[in-house]
């Protein structure tokens, strides 16, 4: 039975203080209560201890699991007919499609002070499977270790409908295929018709907004789109850290057509 699906569950976590929402401000809202149709409103799950072990960095973090609430309403409406139609064996096919974001939280949010912060896009191929065409897997990594071991402390927030920048995987492996061909990671995506990045920062802005508020933070990216994206989401004093790891032979025409396209890379950077 999963937890997101049993009402009873539900109940003794908002009891407990372990599951909450927030609005697109961030701002805490009534997790009982329905949010009202359209709304941005997130659930939150957490916090829950971690110990990570990524490459040879080894930490604890506190884990929240955040979905967007307009996702977790279909699924537990879809969860209360198959209950009364007895097929709990399909519950499975419930999560399959559900974004759920999450918060590694290193250090304590409300003591914060100028923290650095990673907003991560998931990647299967370089975190899981160490695939190399990317940096992803050692940025993830290094990210975490960055955080550990800095004195203000910080947090990623790793959004997990990104893959491929925001394509998806199946077409992600299409786009490597087209890469063999010849052409770089763009051209890739707009041959199979699609945008160059299609990813969306708006759970990011509101997660930020409700563990970091107002005050400045410094920002783990190489990414100007990235700053211009949760700057127009209202989310201000952003210090942009450069943050350059796992260049390899496999991923520097990667790097270098991100160079092209506006990242923060010198050629020093990708060798």
């Amino acid at each position: 039975m999963f937890t997101y699906i049993d009402p009873e569950v539900r109940r003794r976590l908002i009891a407990d203080g372990k599951l909450t929402r927030i609005n697109e401000k961030g701002e805490n809202i009534d997790p009982v209560v329905a949010p009202p149709p359209g709304s941005h409103s997130i659930n939150i799950l957490g916090p829950i201890p971690l110990p990570v072990q990524m490459q040879s960095v080894q930490t604890t973090v506190q884990w929240y699991a955040t979905v967007r609430s307009t996702e977790l309403s279909k699924v537990e409406e879809l969860a209360s007919e198959l209950r009364s139609q007895g097929g709990l064996r399909l519950f499975s096919l419930l999560a399959s499609s559900m974004a759920v974001n999450s918060v590694l939280m290193i250090g304590n949010h409300r003591s914060f002070e100028n923290p650095l912060v990673r907003v991560h896009s998931s990647c299967l191929t370089g975190e899981v499977f160490g695939s190399q065409r990317c940096e992803c897997g050692p940025q993830l990594a290094a990210a975490v270790s960055r955080i550990s071991e800095d004195p203000a402390g910080g947090m990623v927030v790793y959004m997990s409908g990104h893959e491929g920048r925001g394509i998806g995987l199946w077409a992600k492996a299409a786009t490597y295929l087209l890469q063999d061909g010849g052409q770089d990671t763009y051209q890739a995506n707009r041959s199979l018709g699609l945008p160059d990045d299609s990813r969306d920062f708006s759970d990011a802005a509101a997660l930020l907004r409700h563990f970091v508020g107002d005050q400045p933070f410094r920002l783990l990216t190489n990414n100007p789109k990235k700053l211009s994206d949760l700057r127009q989401l209202g989310i201000t004093g952003i210090t942009p850290v450069k943050h350059v790891i796992g260049v390899g032979d496999w991923n520097r025409g990667y790097l270098s057509a991100k160079q092209a396209w506006g990242h923060q890379l010198d050629d020093d950077d990708i060798g």
